[in-house]
């Protein structure tokens, strides 16, 4: 992504008005643009933004920009973080400041969004067969020489559909195979004797062009170091299978790409062991979570867990929320729910308890469930918690953190709120 070409729908970001669109913004702030709010540096905690909040760590935010651009870096990676995670521009854009080769989208309407933002280079991870999608990714590498589109193939089929929907188009779109993970794993093909299958269709279009492999190692069944360390040596085996059939002929580059949130340690040991193909290997590692970690699912699945000599990801999500009932010695209730927090893999996590501008761990405080607009929360003996006080809960999944917050603040460590986060889902 050129700086040129993404400073001014970034620009329109900031200029955009404060309103009842986004949550929790003071109401004294309503009619700046979001830039005249961020330039005022206010505090979260004593400048009026409203109850429930979530934050997002400027600080966390960049430790965790740089550890995995230093880590792929190390591991001679390319990195095309998974943007579904966020959908916030602002972020693409420091991920590719940050080292990535570019985006990793999921459906069609994130590749329109990535695109109005100046990102040139998309990997669609997943097989595109609607027309009207097709069509538009056709014009957008009509019109623009300098984008780079790969996304997957996975059936016969969906080959046949794609070359209708692009006949008479000006550029081949670029495809790789997609290897399932196993049997009764998600999407992909099942068997490598498929694989050459599909390739083969893709082979007799003019619309496709075929430029590699790629797979989703966190659908290995029953996951453990050992199974996955074994499919992904399938993929690559398939990606040197096809090189040695001549099914790459005439490329710059081939693709091979995996890589989730939980196990890019494997993925960073297989490809290290891809040999030399009759061309150059992009080694796209595609973890998308990283960028704001959690403090739930993938505190505990990141593989910095397994090699803590690497580093590690800092949670870098608070959400803010006000206990508004107190009516027993053992509950309370917050004023977060669903449609605030995560809470599709875990429930969010008592940390701290703001009163009078002092901060304490949330001693004897638990999220016992969610309703609407209301945290449950139990509370044992001793544990101080009044009517009023401000409750910090820690995440779990940050996919399902972003999209309930159209503009999440960023929140330097004293409480000043530095830029707001735009997110697009």
């Amino acid at each position: 992504m050129s700086a040129d070409t993404a400073a001014a729908p970034l620009a329109a970001l900031a200029a955009d008005r404060v309103d009842h669109r986004f949550k929790s913004l003071p109401p004294d702030a309503y009619g700046l643009t979001v830039g005249e709010l961020a330039a005022r540096r206010r505090n979260l905690f004593t400048d009026g933004f409203t109850t429930p909040v979530l934050a997002l760590s400027a600080e966390r935010l960049a430790h965790n920009l740089e550890l995995m651009e230093t880590y792929a870096t190390r591991h001679g990676l390319a990195f095309a973080p998974h943007g579904k995670t966020s959908m916030a521009p602002q972020l693409f854009r420091k991920q590719i400041e940050h080292g990535a080769w570019g985006i990793t989208l999921a459906v069609p309407h994130q590749v329109r969004v990535a695109r109005a933002f100046g990102i040139d280079r998309i990997f669609l991870a997943n097989e595109l067969v609607d027309a009207a999608a097709l069509r538009w990714i056709a014009g957008e590498l009509a019109g623009d020489p300098d984008f780079r589109f790969v996304c997957y193939v996975d059936s016969v089929r969906g080959v046949e559909l794609m070359d209708a929907a692009l006949d008479g188009s000006a550029r081949p779109v670029d495809v790789v195979v997609e290897l399932a993970a196993g049997e009764g794993a998600r999407t992909g093909v099942r068997t490598e004797a498929e694989c050459a299958a599909v390739a083969d269709a893709v082979a007799a279009t003019s619309t496709l062009r075929l430029v590699g492999v790629a797979g989703y190692e966190g659908e290995v069944p029953d996951a453990d170091p050992e199974r996955v360390h074994a499919w992904l040596r399938r993929l690559t085996a398939l990606a040197v299978a096809f090189d040695g059939a001549g099914r790459f002929k005439g490329l710059d580059e081939v693709v091979v790409s995996a890589g989730g949130s939980a196990w890019f340690d494997a993925v960073a040991d297989v490809f290290a062991e891809i040999p030399e193909l009759s061309m150059p290997v992009l080694k796209l590692l595609r973890s998308g979570a990283y960028v704001s970690h959690d403090d739930g699912h993938y505190r505990k699945l990141t593989p910095f867990t397994r090699v803590p000599e690497e580093g590690a990801l800092h949670p870098a999500f608070r959400l803010w929320a006000q206990v508004v009932s107190r009516p027993s010695d053992g509950q309370a209730f917050a004023n977060a729910g669903k449609r605030d927090a995560a809470y599709d893999l875990d429930l969010p996590l008592a940390q701290v308890v703001r009163r009078d501008g002092v901060e304490r761990p949330a001693d004897g405080v638990e999220v016992t469930g969610l309703s609407d607009q209301h945290a449950w929360l139990r509370t044992g003996p001793g544990a101080d918690l009044e009517v009023g006080d401000w409750l910090g809960m820690g995440l779990s999944h940050p996919c399902t953190s972003f999209d309930k917050w159209q503009l999440i603040p960023l929140v330097e460590a004293d409480g000043t709120v530095v830029d707001y986060i735009r997110t697009f889902f």
